[in-house]
C-alpha cells in the first residue's frame, strides 16, 4: 500500500479564481478609514493589517468593515505587505492605503478585469490626489499611476523603506478609471510624514553605498522645483502648486543632507 503523501510537501491550496482581496495597512487613520473601506465593500474580502502603535481606535473602525483584521508589528509598508500577501486566498489583490478610496467607475473596471481569465497579471491605476483639501491637477500629480491590482501569486514588494513598489511576474496593463488620495490636510500632517520619508530615503541610499555630492544639495532641489512648477505646469494650481513644488524641493534637499550626515557619522566612528 503506497505511503500517504507528506503534508509538508503538499501544494498550496488554489487561490479563489475571479475573486479579489483588498489589502489595507492601518495606521492612525480612524477618521479616513471608513471612506476607504466603504468604497470596496463589493470586494470578495477585505484584509486589514493594523499597526500596534495606533492610538485612535483605527483597529475598531477596521473591524466594522473588514473580513479580517490582524495586528502585526510595523517595520515599513513593504515588509508589512509582503508578510500579508501569502495569507491572501483570492486570485487577485488590490492594495489600498487608508487615505485612498476607489471611484465607482474604478470598482466596475476592476470587477470586469478579475472576471476575465485572459486579463494581465497586474494593473497600474491612475491616482488623483488632494493636498490641503484641493484636488491637484498639475505638477506631475496628474500623471500618478500606481501598480495596485495584481494576481496574488505574481506580486511581491521590493524590500526598501520608502516608496517601495510591487514587482509583478507577467504583463502589466493600465487602468484610467481613478482612485482618489487625500494626502495632507495641514502642515502638521505633512511634516510628520516628511521626517519619516526623508530619513528612510536617506537610509535606503546609505545602504546602497551612495554619497552626497554638492550637486545633490544645490542642483537637485532646484531641478525638482522647476520640473514640478514649470515643466509640469504646477503654477496652474495656484498657491497650492507653488507650495507643493517648494516642499518637494525641500524634501530632496533634506534627504541628501541626512545622507551626508550619515556618512559624516561613519567617518567619525572609523576615526575613533
Amino acid at each position: 500500500m503506497p505511503a500517504s503523501p507528506n503534508p509538508s510537501h503538499a501544494p498550496p491550496p488554489a487561490l479563489q479564481p475571479g475573486a479579489v482581496t483588498v489589502l489595507t495597512l492601518v495606521p492612525n487613520a480612524g477618521d479616513r478609514l471608513p471612506r476607504c473601506l466603504q468604497s470596496v465593500q463589493w470586494a470578495s474580502s477585505i484584509f486589514c493589517v493594523v499597526d500596534p502603535r495606533t492610538t485612535d481606535g483605527s483597529g475598531d473602525v477596521a473591524r466594522q468593515y473588514a473580513s479580517r483584521v490582524v495586528i502585526h508589528d510595523y517595520v515599513n509598508a513593504a515588509n508589512q505587505r509582503n508578510w500579508a500577501l501569502p495569507q491572501i486566498e483570492t486570485e487577485w489583490t488590490l492594495v489600498l492605503d487608508a487615505d485612498e478610496w476607489v471611484s465607482p467607475e474604478l470598482a466596475q473596471r476592476i470587477q470586469a478585469i478579475i472576471a476575465e481569465p485572459a486579463s494581465r497579471d497586474g494593473y497600474r491605476i491612475r491616482r488623483l490626489s488632494y493636498f490641503l483639501d484641493r484636488l491637484i491637477r498639475h505638477g506631475g500629480w496628474d500623471r500618478d499611476y500606481n501598480l495596485r491590482l495584481f494576481r496574488t501569486d505574481r506580486g511581491r514588494y521590493l524590500e526598501q523603506r520608502v516608496h517601495s513598489r510591487v514587482e509583478v511576474e507577467g504583463p502589466v496593463g493600465t487602468i484610467e478609471e481613478p482612485m482618489y488620495h487625500e494626502t495632507y490636510r495641514d502642515f502638521d500632517e505633512y511634516f510628520a510624514t516628511f521626517q519619516r520619508f526623508t530619513t528612510w530615503g536617506a537610509q535606503d541610499l546609505h545602504d546602497k553605498g551612495r554619497r552626497t555630492r554638492l550637486s545633490d544639495l544645490l542642483l537637485r532641489p532646484v531641478t525638482r522645483f522647476a520640473k514640478m512648477y514649470l515643466l509640469r505646469q504646477g503654477f496652474r494650481d495656484g498657491y497650492h502648486g507653488a507650495v507643493l513644488a517648494g516642499l518637494a524641493a525641500f524634501s530632496v534637499f533634506t534627504k541628501y543632507a541626512k545622507l551626508w550626515h550619515y556618512r559624516l557619522k561613519d567617518t567619525e566612528t572609523r576615526d575613533e
